[in-house]
């Protein structure tokens, strides 16, 4: 008998840890906090308390909590600047590294700080750059990062495309703020070029994607991979041969375990065509070459599996996510999500259409965030699996802020937490995905704090099995902490 309670113990403490089921859900207080000209954000774990950022008109602050959501302190961050542009936080054990921007007359200017473990700031900020404004303000991105995986290195960098030219000027940063290395370069081709995002990996090299594009539909027919080391002057410039292809939504991620930068994208046989495929590609950091790359055609078993008609139906996924796997494969993650406008005299109202006026403008804007899919590669580009998840969320004049969702990943099952509405109701989903493929879809009731508007696509994974959600209700704001 005790040699069965023993293997019945084992079995469950099996199934349980290769499962994602929430167990629990703890609300932190409500606090005051304007949807239409407020800033929020998750912080993340430090020193052994939770932090959120909360910006009302009585200033910037963060909040501390403890295990049970109970607010145990509140810091002013009263060396920011009045007008605050773009912020960002990077969480360590003992410390929270701020990255942000303020509008200080007609220059946006890039800081860094760092506070301590108790949120206090340390020494003064660092100043990273400036750069002028035009005539209407600050009215696009002027600065950007990157952060390894071990969070040592920091990249802060302005990259401009301008015709045919890509320029790029950047500082490397340690996780004590120190400049370690600067760069200015750039990168020519005979046609018009656009930078796509900036990866950098534990050593600090940068991988940059750039690409031309063409036709109406701006897909791209050449792409490249750009290294560039710290401090070096000229990019490393490698191209993906697309053959006849033209490439579009294409997404890279950094391997640092394998030494690879992951490609995953769609393509199409036409300048302007629909999607005809995936494009799947694996860069060997080390000999400095596409190593394994692949077309892969929708096969009707995968339209039949997204719940498509046609092979169009997948035009509106954008790649939204990728995570590479120890065996030197990855999963790619892409969801539909495509923006209209209309005219405020036609009927179109969405569950959260109470948090904006549609009567201020006479064209509203309306954010749609439908099916979800995942597929797993080997490393050697065949398809293992593929998952789907149904959905559709329709919002106005919000951003989305309500829709989309939450990734949490335990590294054996990834879960996906969303608002699922209509014009009437929402309710909380939670669909899992095992390391084979295996879906599973679950509602949960998040009691209390009278039923608030949860914003999954802010959360944030704060441990192997913590999410932590915004979430408002009328004119105020709480956390939910959500524990598998």
């Amino acid at each position: 008998m005790k040699l069965f309670w023993s293997a019945l113990i084992l079995l469950l403490s099996i199934f349980i840890s290769t499962d994602i089921l929430a167990q629990d859900v703890i609300y932190s207080q409500y606090d005051k906090y304007d949807f239409r000209d407020g800033e929020y954000a998750v912080v993340g774990m430090t020193g052994g308390r939770l932090y959120n950022y909360r910006k009302t008109p009585d200033g910037a602050m963060l909040d501390a909590y403890d295990d049970s959501m109970n607010k145990v302190a509140t810091v002013l961050l009263d060396f920011f600047p009045e007008k605050i542009y773009q912020i960002r936080f990077i969480a360590y054990p003992d410390k929270i590294i701020i990255l942000y921007q303020s509008l200080e007359g007609n220059k946006v200017i890039q800081y860094a700080a760092l506070l301590n473990d108790k949120g206090i700031l340390k020494s003064k900020p660092v100043q990273l750059g400036e750069v002028k404004t035009g005539i209407l303000g600050a009215i696009k991105t002027y600065f950007q990062s990157a952060v390894s995986d071990n969070k040592k290195m920091i990249v802060v960098y302005r990259a401009n495309d301008k015709g045919q030219e890509v320029d790029f000027d950047g500082k490397w940063l340690d996780d004590n703020l120190t400049i370690v290395k600067r760069s200015h370069t750039s990168f020519k081709t005979d046609n018009t070029v656009q930078h796509g995002e900036v990866n950098v990996d534990n050593d600090g090299n940068i991988y940059m994607a750039a690409y031309t594009p063409v036709g109406m539909l701006n897909y791209a027919d050449q792409y490249w991979i750009m290294t560039l080391a710290p401090g070096a002057t000229k990019f490393d410039v490698r191209e993906l041969p697309l053959e006849t292809k033209f490439a579009t939504s294409g997404h890279i991620k950094v391997d640092n375990i394998n030494k690879r930068v992951y490609f995953g994208g769609f393509y199409s046989d036409k300048k302007n065509g629909n999607f005809d495929g995936l494009i799947y590609a694996a860069y060997d950091i080390l000999n400095g070459s596409f190593q394994t790359k692949r077309f892969i055609p929708f096969d009707e078993d995968l339209i039949k599996a997204a719940r498509t008609k046609h092979r169009n139906s997948f035009n509106n996924y954008e790649v939204q996510d990728i995570i590479a796997k120890n065996d030197g494969g990855f999963v790619l993650i892409a969801e539909i999500h495509y923006v209209t406008q209309r005219t405020n005299y036609m009927p179109g109202i969405g569950y959260y259409s109470s948090y904006y006026n549609p009567y201020n403008t006479t064209v509203i804007h309306e954010y749609h965030y439908d099916d979800i899919m995942a597929l797993s590669y080997n490393k050697e580009g065949a398809r293992e699996w593929g998952a789907y998840i149904p959905k559709e969320q329709y919002s106005q004049e919000d951003g989305g802020v309500f829709s989309s969702y939450a990734l949490l990943n335990t590294g054996g099952t990834l879960g996906f937490l969303f608002n699922d509405f209509n014009a009437t109701h929402s309710r909380i989903q939670l669909a899992t995905v095992s390391d084979a493929g295996k879906t599973e879809i679950h509602s949960f009731t998040a009691e209390g704090n009278d039923y608030p508007d949860w914003m999954p696509k802010a959360g944030k994974q704060v441990a192997a099995r913590v999410l932590i959600v915004p979430c408002f209700h009328k004119k105020q704001i709480c956390f939910a902490k959500v524990v598998f």
